[in-house]
């Protein structure tokens, strides 16, 4: 039995439905692929199926559902931006429809590495689930049309970014802003707020951008919310905290955590970042109980991470690749493969894909030593978006394009 569709049959609370890749970092939202026969080399003349160009600038991750791709951007339009969703066909890359969900005054500020559409969308079933943080929520039928449309109140700095996570019938949704913190639970069908839990923290810096984990722990639904100076997990059911562990200093967030070995994963932000090995059995303040291991060495400020057999993989965003044992924290191996990294990596048939902030794939061969089995430039424009994958393609979006890689 393969590894997301055990993650998906032990989220019986869940309705995610375990197929293509519907959300960010795919069906088990760690950036874990089953998927056989994906490429390992590949140019602007090579493996490249089709490139489809692409309106606007966003660093959401496509998702990909019954051979569709969904996709959301920012345009800009006079003195305002025009928040839109898209699908395209994943064989092809026809744009079938091209929707303005929100608008956006042109006012608002972002970071220079950001833009105003970096979440990612969520498909289930018939419902397509987008998201621009302050800027608005919203629910679409596949066809593009809305169904409901929501707005969460906090000031953001740097502009948007993390994603929402679906469990059973709520969004969850992290809402760190500059000026409140907190995290809420949206109802799918209505866009109403079931429940909404202010941050037990008092941050000097509380904005953050992370995309919740769902676990379930013993029968215990758990929605892990990293930010600032602290971690969360809530019962996503009520909002309720579980446990927390604190990390005093850190702000602005961003790798989504990730499950393995027993153990959550999740990482500080700004401005030292560090690695945390959390066990989430435990209730209240677990920073000195069920806290395994941590590390501060060549931790990343933005990419997630990955879990495969027993080890974490993580790259920096300024080029330095790792491997550590997720039991005990202990350093397999290190290699600066070079570059700089914002997108999260992927892994596929016991291979590590990373993507740097210049269309630069490096392909390594997972286990404990380094092996680099290939080095991809694609084009020189910035790739900040993480993969997806569908059959045996990938997706790869980067300042102006999407593109379909494949062996040919």
């Amino acid at each position: 039995m393969n590894r997301a569709l055990i993650f998906c049959l032990s989220l019986s609370f869940s309705t995610i439905v375990c197929a293509d890749w519907p959300e960010f970092r795919g069906p088990s939202a760690d950036g874990i692929s089953t998927a056989k026969n994906l490429a390992v080399e590949w140019s602007a003349t090579s493996n490249v199926t089709w490139k489809s160009d692409l309106p606007g600038l966003a660093w959401s991750s496509p998702v990909i559902a019954n051979g569709k791709i969904y996709l959301t951007t920012a345009v800009k339009e006079e003195e305002e931006y025009s928040l839109r969703a898209l699908r395209l066909d994943a064989k092809t890359g026809n744009v079938e429809w091209d929707n303005e969900i929100f608008r956006q005054p042109e006012k608002v500020q972002i970071h220079k590495k950001n833009s105003h559409a970096s979440p990612s969308p969520i498909v289930e079933g018939d419902r397509l689930y987008v998201h621009y943080g302050p800027h608005g929520t919203a629910c679409l039928k596949l066809d593009g049309s809305v169904v409901w449309k929501q707005t969460l109140e906090y000031e953001p700095q740097h502009g948007n970014g993390g994603s929402p996570a679906l469990v059973g019938d709520v969004l969850v949704i992290c809402c760190d802003g500059r000026d409140v913190q907190y995290v809420v639970g949206v109802d799918k069908a209505t866009g109403n707020i079931r429940w909404k839990t202010d941050r037990e923290t008092e941050p000097a810096k509380g904005f953050s951008f992370c995309t919740p984990l769902i676990l379930d722990v013993n029968g215990q639904p758990q929605a892990i919310c990293p930010g600032s100076e602290a971690v969360f997990a809530y019962d996503p059911r009520t909002g309720k905290e579980i446990w927390h562990c604190n990390y005093p200093g850190g702000y602005s967030v961003t790798p989504r955590p990730i499950f393995g070995s027993g153990l959550v994963f999740v990482c500080t932000g700004y401005d030292k970042p560090k690695l945390l090995a959390i066990d989430p059995t435990g209730k209240g303040d677990v920073t000195e109980t069920h806290l395994r291991w941590e590390t501060d060495k060549a931790a990343p400020h933005a990419p997630s991470l990955i879990h495969a057999d027993g080890l974490v993989y993580l790259v920096s965003d300024r080029g330095i690749a790792s491997c550590l044992d997720a039991k005990s924290g202990d350093e397999i191996w290190q290699h600066r493969i070079g570059g700089n990294f914002s997108a999260s990596p992927l892994y596929a048939e016991g291979r590590v894909y990373f993507q740097d902030e210049n269309g630069v794939t490096t392909v390594v061969q997972a286990g404990r030593e380094y092996e680099e089995i290939a080095r991809n430039e694609l084009v020189d424009e910035r790739t900040y978006a993480s993969y997806a994958v569908d059959g045996s393609a990938i997706f790869l979006r980067s300042e102006n394009s999407l593109y379909r890689i494949e062996k040919q």
